[in-house]
């Protein structure tokens, strides 16, 4: 059986993939792998008032939720990225009621936002985190924590941890999808790295 990893939120940032999408970059807990996630700016602003300590006026969607199960006599117990698939990632969230487990398919981007609001683990299998995730150094880390402070950053910058084959190889898939915008911004990261060596 797949081993399951334990991820946490680290940041919330502009996607440079996608125009109005945002990237949530969880990150391994006690590890150094750490795995980005495109998400609607709906789910990423959700995720980020919460995290941020913003209470709303009126219930956000996922406040909602929580709240309606808590009032039903079930809880949200955990989250699992069970699945990758072209750059989607597939989730189930698990309820229990008394005695009895429930579990229901959810996209990723509202199974993290609950599962920040009921304080319960983010889970991934281990060989998905593997294939899918950017590896950083305990220098990188740190300085990214401090850097982010597990704060969502307001402006867009490339995420953190992406090495430069990963950014080559993202231009070649950008090409190959003919996405000839993402190429350029893809570039253009690539080439002011290169000038910051």
């Amino acid at each position: 059986m797949d081993k399951k990893v334990e991820l946490q939120v680290i940041n919330i940032t502009n996607s440079q993939a996608q125009v109005g999408a945002f990237a949530m970059l969880l990150g391994e807990v006690d590890g150094e792998r750490q795995l980005p996630i495109i998400i609607g700016p709906a789910e990423a602003q959700a995720t980020a008032l919460y995290l941020k300590g913003v209470k709303t006026p009126r219930p956000l969607t996922h406040d909602l939720f929580i709240t309606s199960l808590t009032i039903l006599g079930a809880s949200l117990i955990r989250v699992l990225i069970y699945k990758a698939k072209d750059g989607i990632f597939y989730s189930y969230i698990y309820l229990k009621k008394d005695e009895e487990i429930i579990r229901i398919d959810a996209r990723t981007s509202d199974a993290v936002a609950l599962a920040v609001r009921a304080d319960c683990p983010i889970l991934i299998y281990e060989s998905i985190l593997e294939q899918e995730c950017l590896h950083m150094s305990s220098e990188e880390r740190t300085r990214s924590e401090e850097t982010d402070n597990d704060e969502v950053a307001e402006e867009e910058h490339d995420l953190p941890g992406a090495t430069s084959r990963t950014l080559e190889e993202a231009l070649e898939q950008a090409i190959k999808d003919e996405n000839y915008e993402l190429a350029a911004q893809i570039r253009d990261q690539i080439n002011s790295r290169n000038k910051n060596q």
